[in-house]
């Protein structure tokens, strides 16, 4: 795992929007996609779940944010 997993991740949690994550972080929306798949395959669990353009935190998700 790398920094940039966690800020990618802490970035799309916030703006509950892969998008927006982009914006933010000043990449592209495919780039944050792929990160945090990448990440999700790493820890083994599925961190956001996808809803259209929008993205909610999972359970697991919720708990790595109180981490």
């Amino acid at each position: 795992m790398e920094l940039r997993h966690l800020r990618y991740f802490i970035a799309a949690a916030e703006q509950q929007h892969f998008g927006r994550a982009a914006e933010k972080l000043h990449v592209t929306r495919p780039a944050v996609s792929k990160i945090l798949a990448d990440l999700e395959n790493e820890l083994g669990i599925l961190l956001f779940e996808r809803q259209g353009h929008r993205v909610i935190l999972t359970r697991a998700g919720t708990n790595c944010c109180r981490m």
